[in-house]
């Protein structure tokens, strides 16, 4: 049986959390890592979401007020078979257990490493027979591990800000394809999109041999920017 390999950027995760905080952080952390992601408060607003969009993975807290998480993973395991990570407040073996006895794919305690998240992510992709696509993007002489956010010329280490590593990992995370300035801005905490294009210019003035004519870092007129990649 042949394994269908997915691109980041192909998987689209609803997260369903009553906590802004942890909706905001989710969101922000899994688009930089190339995924895309929206947010629900609640079970109602998961399903109206659902039923519009197909989603490839939820992140669903248990401890939700109205319908619980492990009531609404049950409800849905009736009809979907769309992975789930249960997240929960309560680390005690039994809300693992009933977690898991509901139909979740994983349970994940808090506080936890957002990067924990992500590795635990590609487990239930692996488990299921869909890889993800390697860590890292290669361009003309450049390359950029997207899980430690480094960049390297011709194996060289190259030094980033902070802000020119996260549009870089939005951009290399979806080679290829538009990211929008009020995604970029969003990410960066820019108070205008404006911003977004000065942070460009600087990365591109380490990046292209020629800033007028770049090879690398595109810019998409009226929506964005993308990120021209030697991986197929």
């Amino acid at each position: 049986m042949s394994t269908t390999y997915l691109d980041r950027a192909d998987i689209h995760v609803l997260i369903i959390d009553d906590d802004d905080r942890i909706r905001d952080l989710l969101s922000r952390y899994l688009i930089k890592q190339g995924y895309r992601a929206s947010a629900a408060a609640n079970a109602d607003e998961a399903r109206q979401k659902m039923s519009g969009l197909k989603y490839d993975l939820l992140i669903i807290d248990i401890m939700m007020p109205g319908e619980d998480g492990l009531s609404l993973t049950k409800s849905l395991r009736e009809h979907h078979d769309v992975p789930i990570i249960l997240l929960t407040a309560l680390g005690e073996a039994d809300q693992r257990i009933a977690g898991l006895r509901s139909g979740a794919d994983d349970y994940l305690a808090k506080p936890f490493e957002p990067e924990e998240l992500l590795l635990r992510i590609d487990n239930v992709f692996r488990r299921s027979g869909k890889a993800q696509t390697a860590d890292k993007v290669v361009f003309g002489p450049y390359e950029y591990d997207l899980t430690k956010s480094l960049l390297r010329k011709n194996g060289k280490q190259m030094k980033l800000t902070t802000g020119e590593q996260t549009l870089l990992s939005l951009l290399a995370g979806q080679a290829g394809a538009v990211v929008s300035r009020y995604i970029l801005s969003e990410n960066i905490k820019a108070q205008s999109e404006r911003a977004v294009d000065v942070q460009m210019t600087r990365l591109r003035r380490k990046l292209e041999d020629d800033t007028s004519e770049p090879q690398f870092l595109l810019t998409v007129r009226g929506e964005g920017y993308r990120l021209v990649s030697d991986a197929v």
